[in-house]
């Protein structure tokens, strides 16, 4: 066992006036398997690259370990695979890689194809492999789940928990539920690491807010009647103060020393309310540190003339000689929320793009209704760029509305200036969801809206869906999300 140990860390980037991180301070076990959880753009990815020592900091990061990043920078993916396993690790033993290619249900001749060929999915299952070839290092895994489908999660999750001594950056409830036994999590002031998985440190945090909620609630009670009580005080004090220059009821010269020193100790009192009231605001505004809204989302979907607004009868994808996906039917009707199940290849975005009016070779008999709404958002997150006035502009929908969805789902205003073209990837997706949920339509089409969005925005979308049930057709492999959402399931097969 040995540790790393991270002192006093404070980290800006260059240019910028704001700490991502301010005096923080923790220990980690090189044996622990650890979830790293937090909201987009709070730092998950910085903290990893200052671990590897990527960018100057103040504090101390100490360990007397190596430290070993994914995924790897992959600088010709039209070599061979097995030439871009060896580029990465050059000493590899070929019997300990096929132990790991074994591990993940993966065959050996994928070493024999063009990297750029492989479905992300084995891309991801190959660097995995090779990256748990590096012993005697403590690995940083950053979301290996995007692109993953079910099944290959599932298989990735039960192959982590078989190892240990890394961080690992995920969103997938189900996926960090089974394979760590410890939470990093980026709260608003700071960073904290406790023992158990997903599901064990999200029941502490739930329990924390609602605790620092109820002290809120109390405290501001208190200062209400503390601010009462001082202007109560306060006014007897102006009061008695008055008296100095009349005369008492019975006609007899007023004791001006006496009402002075009356007045004088009302004020001293109105004074110490007044203190008390002043630390009880700046304890209320310690108090809220961690707790991060999740206010409700809205969506504002119209109702089409007809209850049914898909119909596909035996539809099959083809491109040339190539079927990407046989023989499907389902129908979506008015209310539906319908997900695509199926493995990386099976055709569900392929499906979702000729819905949406692309120009796709199928056969079968597909019917859509006329003049119908359709939202879509897109996998792919590449083309954005620009500031957010100008995005909401070039896409007709209302700047006020979008912005304040993004406020919502945790965008400071700091980030309304920037360049979209410079955020996480889960605020690019957020951008895409917040453009959805101001568009009029009747269908809302979504393909994996959920990739790389943090835990606590994926919960607010399941609560809007839930709440104001849209009619929708979406792909997503996070099977927490499907567990709660889905009214249908459309399975599709290779």
């Amino acid at each position: 066992m040995s540790l790393i140990k991270v002192t006093n860390l404070t980290f800006a980037y260059d240019g910028s006036y704001d700490n991502i991180f301010e005096h923080v301070s923790l220990q980690i076990d090189t044996n622990w398997k650890l979830g790293f959880t937090g909201r987009n753009g709070r730092g998950k990815t910085t903290f990893l690259n200052l671990l590897l020592g990527r960018y100057e900091y103040s504090g101390t990061i100490s360990s007397n370990v190596s430290f070993e990043y994914f995924p790897f920078h992959v600088e010709d993916k039209e070599k061979y695979t097995f030439d871009v396993v060896a580029d990465i690790y050059p000493d590899y033993e070929h019997w300990k890689l096929m132990r790991e290619f074994s591990l993940l249900k993966l065959s050996e001749d994928v070493l024999y194809r063009p990297f750029n060929l492989l479905s992300s999915g084995e891309q991801t299952k190959v660097m995995l492999a090779v990256l748990f070839l590096k012993e005697n290092s403590f690995l940083l895994i950053d979301e290996p789940t995007n692109h993953l489908d079910l099944h290959a999660r599932e298989l990735v999750s039960d192959y982590l928990n078989d190892k240990s001594g890394y961080i690992l950056v995920s969103h997938d409830r189900s996926f960090l539920d089974n394979c760590v036994d410890h939470i990093i999590s980026i709260n608003k002031t700071n960073i904290e690491v406790q023992k158990g998985n997903f599901s064990d440190w999200w029941e502490n945090k739930q329990r924390q807010d609602n605790f620092e909620l109820a002290e809120n609630d109390k405290l501001r009670k208190d200062i209400k009647r503390l601010s009462e009580s001082a202007k109560r005080t306060s006014n007897w004090s102006d009061e008695v103060e008055k008296t100095k220059n009349g005369t008492r009821n019975s006609g007899s010269k007023v004791d001006k020393g006496y009402i002075g020193h009356k007045a004088a100790k009302m004020m001293q009192r109105s004074k110490s309310i007044e203190q008390r009231q002043h630390s009880a605001i700046e304890e209320r505004s310690q108090l809220l540190k961690n707790v991060d809204s999740s206010e409700s989302l809205k969506i504002s979907q119209m109702n089409y003339h007809k209850s049914q607004l898909v119909e596909l009868d035996h539809v099959s994808i083809h491109y040339g000689e190539k079927n990407v996906c046989q023989d499907i039917s389902f129908t979506v009707e008015q209310g539906d929320r319908i997900v695509l199940s199926g493995p990386n290849g099976s055709g569900k975005s392929s499906l979702l793009k000729l819905i949406c009016g692309e120009e796709i070779p199928y056969s079968g008999v597909f019917r859509i209704g006329s003049q119908m709404q359709i939202s879509y958002v897109s996998q792919d997150t590449s083309q954005l760029c620009g500031n957010l006035t100008e995005f909401a502009r070039s896409n007709g929908i209302e700047e006020s509305l979008f912005k304040a969805i993004l406020r919502k789902l945790d965008f400071s205003r700091l980030q309304f200036e920037k360049d979209i073209a410079s955020f996480s990837g889960g605020q690019k997706k957020k951008v895409l969801i917040a453009k959805s949920l101001c568009e009029r339509a009747h269908l809302h089409v979504w393909d994996e809206p959920l990739n790389f969005i943090d835990v606590i925005s994926r919960m607010q979308i399941e609560e809007l869906l839930l709440e104001h049930s849209p009619t929708i057709l979406f792909v997503e492999h996070d099977s927490e999300f499907c567990k709660h959402i889905a009214t249908k399931i459309v399975e599709l097969k290779v």
